[in-house]
């Protein structure tokens, strides 16, 4: 099936009978495993998140590191770029943030910003954003070949899930932080932003990075599935440079 947001079913959650606490620190442990056995081998993860504002990226970003060695990871919270950023490519100032082999760094918005806000505010023109899906493509594949594994999120959430998000925020004092005028701007633009994210689905969707789109209205559903996303990508990435991840139980008796 294409991978478009039409195509999503957003009613997806987690069965009630689920024992969303236990299933979560048994993954964040796995993840854990994941983070040495990475740095072990001297490979380097890159996961990136996207997706309508308040679909629940920094709380899946959260859940994901949790129980991670902060030593080890990164996260970066990608905003507008600066003046001094603006006179080089656009992707300047992903490298300098990409992490060491061996190392996890996490973006809370991406590359992706010149073929969705940059291209809808008119921060790019078509001839920028428009050849910047192969100049992505070229980027991604550089750090695949060289000992990488690239991660891509899209996290979605409905029209009417994200307004009342939003509403809540606005209620909160402790998240309305969180809200800004812009965000209520770029409800107008639901329909471009839908339009620009399944363009880039379309061309920017490759096997060594392919892109994995999350049921977002229920945040605990998307939080376990990021997590058993990551850990199922990883293992399948390591095995194609030779090499099985193995939890700490096993690893543990072979070198006893």
């Amino acid at each position: 099936m294409t991978k478009h947001i039409e195509n999503m079913n957003l009613d997806k959650q987690l069965d009630e009978n689920f024992s969303y606490k236990k299933e979560l620190k048994k993954l964040q442990f796995e993840m854990l495993n994941i983070q040495q056995f990475l740095f072990k081998h001297n490979i380097g993860l890159i996961i990136g998140f996207e997706g309508m504002d308040a679909a629940g990226k920094g709380g899946a970003i959260k859940r994901l590191t949790e129980r991670l060695d902060p030593r080890g990871y990164v996260v970066h919270p990608i905003a507008a770029p600066t003046q001094s950023e603006l006179k080089y490519n656009h992707l300047y100032r992903f490298w300098k943030r990409l992490p060491a082999r061996g190392q996890i760094g996490i973006f809370d918005r991406t590359w992706y910003g010149r073929v969705l806000v940059e291209r809808i505010e008119g921060f790019a023109s078509k001839d920028e954003w428009g050849r910047a899906y192969e100049e992505i493509n070229q980027f991604e594949k550089l750090l695949t070949d060289d000992h990488f594994i690239l991660m891509k999120f899209w996290i979605q959430v409905s029209n009417e899930e994200q307004l009342k998000r939003f509403k809540e925020r606005q209620e909160d004092p402790y998240k309305k932080w969180k809200l800004t005028d812009e965000d209520w701007r770029n409800r107008d633009k639901w329909p471009l932003y839908v339009e620009a994210a399944n363009d880039m689905f379309d061309k920017t969707n490759k096997k060594n990075t392919p892109w994995i789109l999350i049921e977002g209205n229920d945040k605990k559903y998307a939080r376990i599935k990021v997590l058993k996303e990551t850990i199922k990508h990883v293992k399948k990435e390591c095995a194609r440079f030779g090499l099985q991840v193995t939890d700490p139980a096993e690893a543990t008796a072979q070198e006893v």
